[in-house]
């Protein structure tokens, strides 16, 4: 390694990034296939998500379809060309169609069975600790964070609010690894401000309402 790519890499390195993450952000998704769909490494797959919710969307939203009309809707055209495919396999000499016996693996469903009720219980456990008042700033984030989602929700429709939000997993994740150094600078920036308002906000204010007993958070 010559010595201008050290250089670089130790720059890298002491440069604050968002978060204040160490890992690269592929890691930080998970690494796996979520992560390369998100960063569009998979870009067949990244494209079918953002296109099928896209189509979704459009029709519910535009065309105005309802969901038990498109439900049957669908499950009349698969009928219709199952019907026709099965009645036309012996005159056209095609292969009469075939479904696996069994779609959804009896193990597969007890994992993600398992894997939601883990993130339920962590996420319920997270929630009490903060609402006791042990983390005033995060109580405090996520009081106004609840709100601003509530004014947007009471103007935009739960729909356009889902779309709106995937469009966001799709495209923000993959545009701040292209120019990571760049949003890293200017959010360094942004939260040197906003710590400094906090601080006084904290002591004007939080410092001043009682808080609850703190309890040690149990650590599994």
């Amino acid at each position: 390694m010559d010595s201008s790519s050290y250089g670089s890499d130790s720059g890298s390195a002491q440069r604050t990034r968002l978060f204040g993450r160490e890992r690269p952000i592929h890691a930080v998704l998970g690494g796996g296939k979520v992560a390369d769909v998100l960063l569009w490494r998979d870009t067949r797959v990244s494209a079918a998500i953002l296109f099928g919710s896209a189509a979704i969307w459009f029709l519910f939203e535009v065309v105005e379809y309802t969901f038990v009309t498109l439900f049957c809707h669908i499950f009349i055209t698969t009928m219709l060309v199952v019907f026709i495919w099965s009645a036309g396999a012996d005159f056209f000499k095609w292969k009469p169609p075939r479904l696996p016996e069994t779609i959804l693996e009896e193990p597969a469903i007890r994992d993600v069975a398992s894997t939601f009720h883990k993130k339920i219980n962590d996420f319920l456990s997270e929630l009490h600790y903060v609402a006791s008042g042990n983390n005033p700033k995060l109580f405090f984030l996520i009081l106004v964070s609840l709100w601003v989602i509530s004014v947007i929700g009471s103007s935009v429709s739960t729909l356009n609010l889902l779309f709106f939000g995937l469009l966001c997993l799709e495209i923000l994740p993959f545009l701040y690894e292209k120019y990571e150094d760049e949003v890293d600078d200017l959010a360094s920036k942004i939260n040197g401000r906003m710590k400094t308002r906090y601080q006084k906000f904290d002591v004007e204010v939080l410092g001043k309402i009682p808080r609850g007993p703190v309890k040690e958070k149990k650590i599994k």
